[in-house]
């Protein structure tokens, strides 16, 4: 996803974007319109109350003692309509709020984790969270409470002004004299305060992603004894931060003082005219004080929608950002007709003059040409130097980038045209860093096939050497291994995550430095364990380590992503080439 500059986001920072919250909002619309109505009845009750007073004190001279009765019952049954229709737009309101929060929420979470990994080379991952909570807590705080007290107030507005013209037209029209010297304030600092706005919700965003990044790496930043430099760091962004939020909340209060003291003055000017045509006799005192309510009233309504104003244009503000994740084009895409995958599935893969380079690195090759053909059930080592290609390769197999040039293709059917899903579903992959969720040792296996009964979990346990340790631990496979499994050694992160490619049970395999971390004997255990996986399937496995490549069928040379020798373990010595000279650093005694 592309940033926009600053220039980019100050043309469209305005309150109109929150137009792309119609589609969360529709299939609601039974919700909006029982608010709408509940909306209507409290702002006719409070418009009618200024009316109820007129006749009282209009009528406290001539009126009669039933009379007088009925018009303060006529109060109660205002007072009761008033509370009904709050208490309903209450509900109605803030549950609406919360449902399109958490279809917001939703709808993010699916956009994102669907995303290929390259969009993850253009926005860190705090800055995703960031938006997934602070932006969308925003949002939520305006549909579900603001939005209702704008269109409330608009309602107590409009209403006021056509009852205060009735009143009397003179004290209306020296009103609506004062409407300009209130709205120039609210457009001129509005623009502002959108720009502070915008910024104060990027800076907490970078802030976010920031602790996130640190807190992922707390161990190596005391290793390193960066611990001040990176609080040092954080507490500059925080600054920041509030330097920014200084300046949103200066600006909103200095526009809210000044549109307050503008109504208000307008109102004593208005009520000191009004006084004087009550003593002229050219309108009552009841006319008089009916007008003044209504006048508050409409002050009021103006002044709350001036503080509306700024809250409408900070979730502006996130709802753009929101609409930028919605909306983000991925590099890789499903077709709209995808080709099936045949089953049973063969596990035929080949690479035919593969070229690709990194969409962050486009002067530089990770693959130049690559032409590769693993045969189904055949078992094919990828070796060479860091940074050679190996680990490209597995990449672009289970289609996280699509090459710039080249086809790849699984028994006959290129990538492109298949659903990422449906071929996926026949591969098991075991990374070279093992992912391990904040869940039970047999969930994160389970994560391999969800439908996996505890026995096949605990049968892929101890194929991949891990049931004993396992079953040691305090609830054994029950037990909570932390966040990123923070309770288990790498090596035991390794062999769970071989257990969860195991108990996949797919028709192709590929291991990314599958036992690096693991110890001598365990690996042993596992590689015996590998061995029997990998009868009947394609398997293509990446290693440093030759030892563990040596039973392959075949040996891929990977170097400056070029394909320079294969062969077997034998025929690469013999040849005397790159990997000759990796097998004698490693095979040789030091």
């Amino acid at each position: 996803m592309a940033r926009r500059n600053d220039t980019d986001r100050a043309s469209s920072r305005k309150v109109g974007t929150l137009r792309a919250l119609v589609p969360f909002l529709w299939p609601y619309r039974v919700m909006v319109i029982g608010t709408l109505i509940a909306l209507t009845v409290t702002a006719g009750a409070s418009l009618s109350l200024p009316i109820a007073v007129r006749r009282v004190v209009d009528g406290f001279g001539t009126s009669t003692e039933a009379l007088l009765d009925e018009y303060f019952l006529a109060f109660l049954g205002i007072a009761g309509l008033l509370a009904v229709g709050t208490g309903a737009r209450y509900y109605l309101v803030t549950r609406l709020g919360e449902r399109v929060i958490a279809d917001i929420r939703r709808a993010l979470f699916d956009r994102v984790t669907a995303m290929s990994p390259a969009f993850f080379e253009n926005i860190i991952t705090g800055e995703v969270i960031s938006r997934l909570t602070v932006d969308t807590t925003v949002i939520l705080s305006v549909i579900g409470s603001s939005v209702s007290v704008a269109l409330r107030n608009v309602m107590m507005l409009a209403g006021g002004l056509v009852l205060m013209l009735f009143t009397s037209a003179k004290l209306t029209g020296l009103v609506l004299l004062l409407v300009p010297l209130v709205v120039i304030p609210i457009v001129v600092m509005g623009r502002r305060l959108r720009h502070h706005s915008r910024e104060n919700q990027d800076l907490i965003a970078r802030s976010s992603g920031n602790a996130a990044e640190i807190l992922t790496a707390t161990p190596t930043v005391q290793a390193f004894t960066q611990g001040s430099a990176v609080r040092t760091r954080f507490a500059e962004l925080t600054e920041e931060t509030f330097a920014s939020a200084r300046r949103r909340i200066g600006t909103r209060a200095v526009m809210t003082m000044i549109v307050i003291f503008l109504v208000f003055s307008g109102v004593v000017g208005i009520l000191w005219v009004g006084a004087r045509d009550v003593r002229a006799e050219g309108m009552t005192t009841g006319q008089l004080v009916q007008f003044v309510i209504y006048a508050v009233l409409v002050a009021g309504a103006v002044g709350a929608l001036s503080e509306i104003w700024s809250e409408l244009q900070r979730a502006a503000g996130a709802t753009e950002r929101l609409v930028e994740l919605l909306e983000a084009e991925d590099t890789v895409q499903d077709p709209e007709a995808p080709m099936p995958l045949a089953r049973p599935v063969r596990g035929e893969i080949v690479f035919d003059n593969v070229l690709f380079h990194y969409p962050q690195r486009p002067g530089q090759s990770a693959l130049s040409g690559i032409t590769l053909r693993v045969a189904p059930g055949e078992t094919v080592a990828l070796v060479g130097p860091s940074g050679a290609g190996k680990t490209t390769v597995l990449q672009l197999l289970l289609r996280f980038y699509d090459p710039q040039a080249g086809v790849i293709s699984i028994d006959g059917v290129e990538l492109p045209t298949m659903a990422r899903d449906d071929f996926r579903r026949e591969v098991a992959l075991v990374p070279q860093d093992p992912v391990i969720f904040a869940a039970s040792a047999r969930d994160n296996i389970r994560f391999g096939r969800p439908e996996a009964t505890d026995a096949e979990v605990e049968a892929a346990a101890r194929a991949a050497a891990a049931h004993d340790f396992l079953t040691a631990l305090p609830q054994g496979y029950d037990t909570q291994v932390g966040e990123r499994g923070v309770m288990l050694s790498g090596g035991q992160k390794q062999r769970i995550a071989i257990a969860r490619a195991i108990l996949r049970d797919a028709r192709i395999l590929l291991l990314d430095e599958a036992t690096s971390a693991l110890d001598a004997e365990s690996e042993a255990a596992v590689q015996r364990a590998m061995e029997r996986l990998a009868e009947g399937r394609t398997v293509i496995v990446i290693a440093h380590r030759l030892a563990t490549v040596k039973k392959a069928d075949r040996i891929v040379v990977l170097d400056h992503g070029q394909t320079v020798a294969e062969g077997t373990h034998e025929s690469l010595i013999a040849d005397g080439g790159l990997y000759a000279r990796l097998a004698k650093l490693q095979f040789t005694d030091q």
